[in-house]
């Protein structure tokens, strides 16, 4: 199970970062994908809350299995009686002071309750494979999460490396305009218009740093880091092949119903729905207990012969001895009439029963249609960024001889800016494609039982 594997490789991460410190560890590493969902896994609140609900699962299932035995009790009462009472020695009135002191001890044990101790150990079973279900359940989602925060830096990086470049190539062309105006070779409109340019691209350049920020700053909420943590990722080389290689959606599907805990976790929704038709089906049939006890007592008026008041007191433990009495009781309970409660149970379990299996049906649904979505949506994205590829070198060799031609005056300063529009429109457009496509392509991985990695 992929929770089992995350769970045991987040247990060493994050002794790692308990002997390190977060704090310095943050400072100096450099974080991959792997490390950060490992200390998600390690760290997350809401991981931790989907164990305890585990933990509370399984306690429910041991003590699913400890009904079967029989239970005892020992009780004991001490009572001190003064004035008009009867007395337990002779029954009649007396106006003596008295201590009583009893002991008891019994047990009980169902023999036959309609199998509803069984078919509760059978439901608490699958209560707790539900929960652990449900646990993977969220630390699939949080890795996805952190996935595609971890794929929006290294977008965000690359467009402040694109804008960082064109401010860069426009400060020249400035510096090379200024030079031309001066000679008299370009009219005073034409740096006008490059200044007028990149101002636009210094301010583009902003956005593009707060956005890098801003994706930074969602990682580490993320990874529940204070927004003041030194935090540096890894930038692996990324390229998309030249063919695209998807698995077909309905091979997908066929692997993902198999192993997504959204949908063994509603399988075991859905059998332990069933499993409470039977307990309340049980309360219908007859009930079969045997139950046995010991008890004794003490009375600090009981005489040694009851007739003579002068006689010495029993003592104690000749009274525990002489008083002691033993009991065996087999009761059979036959439900008659109880205002038809017990079959308004077993029709509202029943009813619980087909609205889980919708509920099923419809996590099968969502999934394939998820599936469906992001197997189009990463073929799209392929053709896109094909098409921004071939645009991007088109461009950039158009913007080429623009720029010769409008440093010799051929061509105006508003055709060189429309066509460095056009090319930093093409590039945002190809690293849009391809992350898009990368993570599109890593979510039907995922659901093939791939781990996430870049």
């Amino acid at each position: 199970m992929i929770f089992k594997k995350y769970f045991s490789q987040s247990i060493a991460v994050s002794f790692a970062f308990l002997v390190m410190g977060i704090g310095t560890v943050a400072a100096q590493k450099i974080w991959t994908l792997e490390e950060c969902i490992n200390y998600a896994l390690a760290n997350n609140i809401q991981i931790k809350q989907s164990l305890l609900q585990t933990q509370s699962a399984e306690i429910n299932l041991l003590q699913s299995k400890l009904d079967f035995a029989p239970s005892a009790n020992m009780s004991s009462n001490v009572n001190y009686n003064w004035g008009r009472n009867v007395d337990p020695v002779t029954n009649v009135y007396s106006n003596n002071e008295s201590m009583n002191n009893s002991y008891n001890f019994n047990g009980r044990v169902d023999l036959f309750k309609g199998l509803q101790k069984w078919n509760t150990l059978r439901k608490n079973e699958v209560d707790y494979m539900a929960s652990q279900y449900y646990s993977e359940e969220i630390i699939n989602n949080i890795s996805l999460s952190l996935t595609a925060a971890y794929l929006n830096i290294l977008f965000n990086h690359e467009m402040l490396l694109v804008a960082q470049n064109q401010v860069e190539v426009t400060r020249m062309q400035i510096d090379r305009t200024s030079k031309l105006v001066e000679a008299g070779t370009l009219p005073r409109g034409d740096l006008l218009e490059i200044q007028s340019q990149g101002a636009t691209e210094e301010s583009n350049l902003i956005s593009a740093e707060n956005n890098l920020a801003l994706s930074y700053l969602d990682l580490k909420q993320l990874l529940d880091l204070p927004s003041d943590n030194k935090l540096d990722i890894d930038h692996p080389e990324i390229s998309v092949e030249q063919e695209v290689k998807i698995i077909p959606s309905e091979q997908i599907y066929s692997n993902a119903v198999e192993i997504m805990p959204e949908i063994k976790g509603g399988e075991m929704n859905l059998q332990s729905a069933e499993q409470s038709v039977k307990i309340a089906k049980g309360a219908l049939y007859p009930s079969l207990s045997l139950s046995g006890g010991i008890g004794t007592n003490y009375n600090s008026t009981q005489h040694r012969v009851v007739l003579d008041d002068t006689s010495p007191i029993m003592s104690f433990m000749d009274q525990m001895k002489n008083n002691r009495g033993e009991y065996v009781t087999l009761s059979l309970n036959i439900p008659i009439f109880n205002g038809y409660a017990a079959r308004s149970q077993v029709k509202l379990a029943e009813i619980n029963t087909v609205n889980k299996s919708f509920e099923l049906q419809l996590k099968k649904n969502e999934l394939r249609k998820s599936i469906e979505q992001k197997y189009h949506d990463a073929i799209a994205a392929y053709k896109i960024y094909n098409a921004s590829k071939t645009s991007v070198e088109s461009l950039s060799e158009s913007f080429k001889y623009t720029e010769e031609k409008f440093n010799v005056g051929i061509v105006t300063s508003v055709d060189y800016s429309i066509s460095k529009i056009k090319l930093t429109q093409a590039q945002s457009e190809l690293l849009r494609s391809k992350y898009d496509y990368i993570f599109k392509t890593k979510i039907l991985d995922f659901y093939m039982g791939i781990p996430l990695s870049i």
